[in-house]
Order: structure tokens, then sequence, then C-alpha cells
């Protein structure tokens, strides 16, 4: 019989020890231990209700096009539970100058697949539409080194599409600067559209007609989630696994290779196993890995994180009668506001809100604002208020609020990331049974970290000679 530990008990790690347990119930000879050090499973998936309304304290959704979270939620009998975002109404605002600008028809992150809206809308400024009329002409180019989101933006569109596009969306789903995170880890499909075709407007407007020639289905949603909320996607997972393999409130202080296997010191106990997988941030691994592989922990050290801020107000019908139509709207940096960002949630899924109330998930912090962490949660509740004042004109007290704080929640794939992971790749190899997961690595949306997680249980099984493609 082989033991694995799992450490961490976020998505990654229950999507790892899933892959084990069924593997177990099939048969074969493994048993596993999952130590989280928190009192609950499930890291940032974490649903509220209050006063009839479904509140997310951290991921709400995922995106539809990447199948792991979706496919996982089937296998735990949730196929059924699962929602797409109401797409017939998904407009998003750019606050320009104080005002919210609904972003064209078309628009893909910042390519323009439809000409004439993006000509008429107010957002760019009449240099910017040139540039993104001459960009139509660009050549292939494959950058020699690694370079910035913002630098190839700007390459192809110009600065001012970096501050009204780039940064603010990058802020939404990394809470990082365009200024920083690495083209080829964080737009991979665009750095090659770049590199075959010169042109990305040419290239998505191709790849978007050829994917209409061969479709015979309706377009899927773009975000999915849960009727329920995201947490009962973990609850559907723990309740498919060993109730006596999962250890909360255990945090591990350290890893030790010891007797071709692993030796794990969790407070004043330790045990020993054959392999391990480590689900946590990068850097608790790098914490974890200090006795075991200097040059890994600090490799893995490196990878840094931001923090995030959600707040959720609730509000009567008055108020969601009063909202502009849509998802939401995002905040340039330039602006001048804390809040990145707001999402009208009982526009965005169904089953979030009843008809007589709204729900607004506002979002702070980023890598330029860790301080709002140190805010107190009145503090943070009277900046949101006043930023909600200044853009949409809100002024109505909030029937219920809710604030959530994640310290270092987000990974940073800043310039050298690709590289920084074939140097921890060829450094984890050389330890034996070890294996990691999470969202440090190869991305950090929920489908991707369950996709980690499976691929990490499966690397051990195959170095035990447990797994086949079959």
């Amino acid at each position: 019989m082989k033991r694995i530990a799992i450490i961490g008990g976020g998505i990654s790690g229950l999507s790892a020890a899933y892959t084990l347990e069924e593997k177990r119930q099939s048969g074969t000879p493994v048993q596993y231990s999952l130590f989280e050090s928190s009192p609950r499973l499930g890291g940032v998936l974490l649903t509220d209700r209050v006063d009839g309304c479904l509140i997310e304290a951290g991921a709400d959704s995922f995106l539809t096009e990447k199948p792991w979270a979706a496919d996982l939620c089937r296998k735990v009998g949730l196929g059924d539970q699962l929602i797409g975002s109401n797409d017939a109404g998904r407009k998003t605002y750019i606050l320009v100058k104080g005002k919210l600008v609904e972003l064209p028809d078309g628009l893909m992150f910042m390519v323009a697949t439809k000409i004439m809206p993006t000509l008429r809308s107010p957002l760019f400024s009449v240099r910017t539409k040139l540039r993104m009329a001459a960009e139509w002409f660009h050549q292939p180019h494959k950058a020699v080194e690694d370079e910035t989101v913002a630098q190839m933006v700007e390459r192809h569109y110009g600065p001012e599409m970096v501050e009204l596009l780039a940064d603010p969306l990058l802020s939404g789903v990394y809470g990082g600067e365009a200024s920083q995170l690495s083209a080829r880890a964080v737009l991979p499909r665009f750095t090659d559209m770049e590199s075959k075709h010169g042109s990305l407007g040419r290239a998505v407007l191709s790849a978007s007609r050829k994917m209409g020639a061969v479709a015979t289905t309706p377009p899927r949603p773009f975000f999915s989630s849960l009727k329920n909320g995201m947490q009962q996607m973990v609850s559907a997972l723990v309740a498919k696994l060993d109730a006596r393999s999962l250890l909360t409130s255990a945090p591990v202080q350290s890893l030790i290779p010891q007797d071709n296997g692993w030796t794990v010191c969790a407070g004043y106990q330790t045990d020993h196993f054959d392999a391990i997988i480590i689900a946590t941030p990068a850097q608790a691994a790098a914490s974890v890995l200090a006795s075991a592989d200097d040059d890994l922990s600090r490799e893995l050290g490196e990878i840094r994180y931001s923090s995030s801020v959600t707040v959720t107000l609730g509000y009567d019908e008055k108020v969601r009668a009063s909202l502009p139509p849509g998802f939401g709207f995002l905040v340039p940096r330039g602006a001048g506001h804390r809040m990145l960002a707001a999402t009208f949630v009982h526009n965005k899924f169904s089953y979030r809100a009843p008809a007589n109330r709204a729900l607004i998930r506002c979002f702070l912090g980023g890598t330029r604002d860790e301080e709002i962490l140190q805010a107190s949660e009145e503090e943070i509740l009277r900046i949101v208020r006043g930023e909600l004042r200044q853009i949409i004109s809100l002024n109505a007290e909030p029937l219920f609020a809710r604030v959530y704080k994640w310290k270092s929640a987000m990974a940073q794939y800043v310039v050298g990331h690709l590289e920084r992971l074939q140097r921890i790749e060829a450094l984890r190899q050389k330890l034996h049974g070890l294996a990691l997961a999470g969202n440090g690595y190869g991305g950090i949306g929920v489908p991707d970290c369950v996709r980690s997680g499976a691929e990490a249980a499966g690397k051990i099984l195959a170095e035990m000679g447990m797994w086949s493609s079959a």
C-alpha cells in the first residue's frame, strides 16, 4: 500500500485527492492524507447566503471554454447544477473621465473583431482608432525575449489601449499590472498569433470565422457557475472523499526527504509517506521545502502574489432599477479610485438574488494596493460606498454588506515566469515522489487549478507504476 500526502485543501488539493480516491476505489493500493492549515476546506471557494441572496466570497465562476472544472462537477454529480452567465445582457463599462463608457461590441480583450462598433465608440481616441486600423497590416513578429503585456499591447495598439483595457482587465483577473505581467505566460494565445500572423486582429477574426464555420450548436456562455454557489463544488468533492483522510487545522511545518519517501512534520506529529503533492501557494511550498532543497525553495519563493478584497452590497428594487444594464464596470488605475472593478451580480447570473434585490460586488487590492488588507471593514465599506456614489451616483444605504479579505491569493506571472517554471520542474524531478499543484504555475482560474491537482496526482501515480492512459 502506497501512502501519499497532499498539502493544501483548496480546489487544487481536493482535485488531487479526488483523483487518488477514484483510483483507490477502483482497487489501486493507494491511501492519501490531506493536510489543510485552516479549519475549512475549499480555499477561496466560499459561499454565503444573506437576505435571500447568494454571495460569493472568492471566485464566483469559471471560464466555460476551459473544461476541467465543469467536467469535475459532472463527475461528482453536479451536472444539473451548472449554469451559464446571462450573456444576452453581457455589457461591460470602462470608467473614463468620470463616466461609464460601454465596451464596443466584438472586442476580444483588446482586439476588435467588429470594426464599425469600435470606430463609433467614444471609448478610444482617434489616434488609437488609427493604430487599430494600421494593426491589420502588422507582419509576423516573434519576440526574442519575454516581454510584458503592456509592451506587446502598446506595440500593436498604443499606450491608451494599455491604460483603458489591458491594465484594468488584468487587474480584475490577476490583481496585477500589465507593465509587470509576462505576455508569454498570461496571453500565450496572442503571442502565438503574433508570431504566425503578425496582426492580432486578422488572426482573431480568422479563428472566429473558422469556429463559426464548423459550429453546429449555439455559442456557450462565457462564464459558468453553480446554482447554489461555488462552495457547492467543494461540498460535493468532500462528500466523495474518505473523511478520515481529511485533516483540517493541520499546518505542515516541513517536509523532509527520507527513506525513499517523505517525512511530514505537522505540529507535534510526524508521519512518513511514499510521496507528497504540494497544493499550496508557491510561497508556502517554498517554506515547507526549505529543508529539502534550497534551490527549489528559492525558485518557488520568487513567485509573487497579490492580495484582494471583495465587498458585496445588497440593495432594494429601486436601486436595481436605477443601475446600468450589463455585468459591471472596470476602473483604470489612472481614474484615481481604489476600486478595481464592480459586478452587478443580479445581472450576471440567475439564482443569485430575488427580483426585488440588487447585488453589487466590488474588488479592491492588487499589487498596487496591498495596504487595503490592513484597513478595517468599516473603512473599506466607507471607501467602496464613497466611490460608488461618485461613479454610479449610488447614495442609498445598503440593506446588508459583507467584506472578505484574501491575502496572497493571486499569483503574478511576471516576465520570466515560464523560464522559472522550467527551472522548478528540473529541480522537482530530482526529488523522488514530489508533485506541485496550484495557481502559482500554469493558470490561476478554477479550471486550471482542477487540472493541476489531477495532473499532480497522475504524475505521482505514474512514478509509482499505478497510472496508465486507460
